[in-house]
């Protein structure tokens, strides 16, 4: 303990000096911030000096081990920074899926060659990843997907197509899923395999959707060469490298939505006051006052369980499949709060763009839009009952009926 207190003084120290004053007050979140990559864009030029900062200390990947570019801190110390981090609400100096996903997937399945060079690239920044999981009739039986990866030489010849892959447009590695053996059962023959978005014959196209935003694309792999020694678990093991990589998503996903919810009650509140205004202290509308209630109660049991799982993750419990009971319940849940949202801004909620609506009102409709789609990536909520179902509760199939 003496030891652990010793650290907290020098953490708060070293960040009291050293903590850009502009940053501070601005916590942000694990999809608003700085997302590094070749081509990588900051806010401000503190942004830009914060992310060095931390890097000098290995603190964008606090735990991993030094020799990759990480801090080496341990459960107990890593608590302590994110403690003193969110006491000066400051953001994330990095963000990205190479920080939470292929990341420690390498750490747990790569060879040490795979982690001396992909690892430290992303502790500083240097390459964002992305995601190739889904394919056309391949999303949420994901093991029915059909790119190829033909042995050739020294590597494989990949051809196919992914979609719905965040963020590829602005990548600059993907990890993906391919099939190696077509002879072979569903899951038995796909390899997980890594390649550089900017390898000849790798083209992507994005997709917009119904909100007017563009963050998923379609990705194209035509004769695209992969080195065999960018597979990862061996050649035909990339279901189960996939399945622990799509733990640490949804829990990712779940914490996002956690922190999205976090003070949500206020905010429907204070819509509410606005649209229609309180009655003698209290809102006018009985059955509005009930949904109000209902969705606090729903996100604080909600935030209860999130703080659960964390409480694990701090003892060394990799995530597992309670993961899926976080993206299910957050995601649904914040599909509801958007829903309510709108229901009480009432006609104020009908616009898009132009004049005569307030930008907080646009931003409602584009953010209820947006919440349709939070149900199926990351895996659909039936998906995700299923995996809940059989393996945090223990039913039989067919007994979740």
């Amino acid at each position: 303990m003496a030891d652990l207190e010793s650290f907290r003084g020098e953490v708060r120290t070293w960040l009291e000096a050293h903590a850009p004053a502009s940053l501070r007050g601005r916590p942000g979140d694990l999809f608003h911030g700085t997302w590094g990559g070749r081509r990588a864009r900051f806010e401000s030029d503190d942004h830009r000096r914060w992310l060095e900062l931390m890097v000098e200390r290995g603190w964008t990947a606090p735990t991993w081990p030094t020799e990759y570019g990480g801090g080496g801190l341990s459960r107990q110390e890593n608590a302590i920074l994110q403690k003193e981090l969110r006491r000066l609400r400051l953001p994330p100096p990095l963000i990205g899926f190479g920080l939470v996903m292929i990341g420690p997937t390498l750490l747990e399945y790569g060879t040490e060659e795979q982690k001396r060079e992909h690892l430290p690239p992303i502790t500083r920044g240097e390459i964002r990843w992305c995601q190739g999981y889904s394919e056309p009739g391949s999303g949420s039986d994901l093991a029915s997907l059909q790119m190829s990866a033909t042995r050739n030489g020294d590597g494989f010849v990949l051809n196919g197509q992914k979609i719905w892959t965040s963020y590829a447009d602005e990548s600059d590695w993907i990890f993906c899923l391919v099939r190696t053996d077509p002879s072979a059962k569903k899951q038995a023959g796909i390899s997980f395999v890594l390649v550089d978005m900017a390898d000849p014959g790798v083209t992507t196209r994005p997709i917009k959707l119904i909100s007017g935003a563009s963050p998923f694309c379609e990705v194209f792999f035509d004769d695209v060469h992969a080195h065999a020694r960018n597979v990862v678990g061996g050649e035909n093991n990339g279901w189960t490298v996939a399945k622990a990589l799509l733990r640490h998503e949804r829990t990712m996903v779940g914490e996002v939505f956690a922190r999205s919810v976090v003070g949500g009650e206020q905010e429907l509140l204070q819509l509410a006051r606005t649209a229609i205004g309180p009655s003698e202290g209290r809102l006018d509308d009985a059955l509005l006052r009930d949904r109000i209630a209902q969705s606090a109660m729903d996100e604080r049991a909600f935030m209860l369980t999130v703080q659960r799982i964390q409480d694990a993750a701090k003892a060394g419990q990799p995530p597992g499949t309670e993961s899926s009971i976080l993206k299910v319940y957050g995601t649904e849940h914040n599909q509801r709060r958007r829903e309510l949202a709108v229901a009480i801004a009432g006609a104020d909620a009908l616009g898009w763009e132009g004049a005569g609506y307030a930008p907080e009102h646009l931003a409602l409709t584009r953010d209820w839009l947006r919440s349709r789609g939070n149900t199926i990536e990351g895996g659909t909520s039936e998906i995700q009952l299923n995996i809940i179902a059989k393996h945090v509760l223990g039913l039989p199939d067919g007994g979740a009926r």
